[in-house]
């Protein structure tokens, strides 16, 4: 699969997934208009659906097909716009823009920005419910049960708590490598462990799909703060520099930009092996791996 055939994957799962989306949500003008309005103001903003492409290739690589993940990767998608629309809020971030547009709550206000991010949550598990194709009940349960674990105090909620705890000290790698774990890396090792769950993998290939999230995961969020120093608005839809006046815990910040580049190509290169141990089918998550390496937002 060559550069323009990863291009083309991802564009064909990009429809798929931008479909499923459409009929996840409520009608914009459905009562009360301003919630679904400002739900569906974050979730179609852009992005390129990466997460829950991951879902979908993690379930080819082990042989299930793209359709029946629809609703996981649409319910990790919801989640991923419940955080940002949070992350976004004068208490949290206070950021303007998000993908090149204004954030929720400078839209819709913080009040509905903060409860169509809830909605969405909670939205979120009830599309994963859905998941059919013969996939046995047990094991959407067992989805279920690791997106909420992926998403809670002890995974993307406790690195978010631990990220604003740690700001404008001075933290140990250990502790940086806690909250990028968490806050980001959970879901994206969710992404593939819900692929592989729901696709029938055996142990050792849902632990190969593991092993290849948390890399992935690492790298997701050290390229983010790569990018956060060396990106422009342009690019990424929103203002860089903000780690560094915030004074966040980042890679760059501890142990400066070229060996976060470094650290960043291992671990994608770390990802692209386990991905070719899966087989030919695992192909995509192979230049998934150099794909997220070499985004430029």
């Amino acid at each position: 699969m060559a550069v323009t055939e990863i291009e083309s994957y991802l564009a064909s799962r990009q429809q798929l997934v931008q479909e499923a989306l459409e009929k996840s949500l409520p009608p914009a003008d459905s009562y009360p208009p301003a919630v679904h309005r400002a739900m569906r103001y974050s979730l179609f903003a852009g992005g390129k659906r990466l997460r829950p492409i991951l879902v979908l290739a993690a379930g080819e690589a082990v042989g299930g097909a793209p359709e029946p993940l629809l609703p996981a990767a649409c319910a990790v998608e919801l989640i991923h716009t419940y955080s940002l629309i949070h992350d976004d809020l004068p208490a949290m971030d206070n950021d303007d823009f998000r993908r090149g547009r204004p954030t929720c709550h400078k839209v819709f206000g913080e009040a509905v920005a903060l409860l169509a991010g809830d909605a969405l949550l909670t939205q979120a598990f009830a599309v994963l419910s859905r998941v059919e194709g013969g996939i046995p009940a047990a094991k959407v349960l067992q989805a279920i049960g690791e997106l909420a674990a992926a998403a809670g105090s002890q995974g993307m909620i406790g690195g978010q708590v631990v990220d604003m705890e740690a700001e404008g000290r001075t933290v140990t790698l250990e502790t940086i490598n806690y909250i990028h774990t968490h806050k980001t890396g959970s879901l994206i090792r969710a992404c593939l462990r819900l692929g592989g769950i729901l696709s029938g993998a055996g142990e050792e290939p849902l632990a190969i799909l593991t092993r290849y999230g948390e890399n992935l995961g690492l790298a997701f969020q050290i390229t983010d703060d790569i990018l956060d120093v060396e990106g422009d608005f342009t690019q990424m839809g929103k203002k860089g520099g903000m780690d560094a006046a915030r004074g966040k815990a980042t890679y760059p910040a501890c142990l400066g930009l070229e060996k976060a580049k470094e650290i960043a190509g291992e671990l994608c290169a770390e990802a692209q092996e386990l991905a070719r141990s899966l087989g030919p089918a695992a192909e995509p998550l192979y230049l998934l791996a150099g794909y997220v390496l070499a985004r430029q937002g």
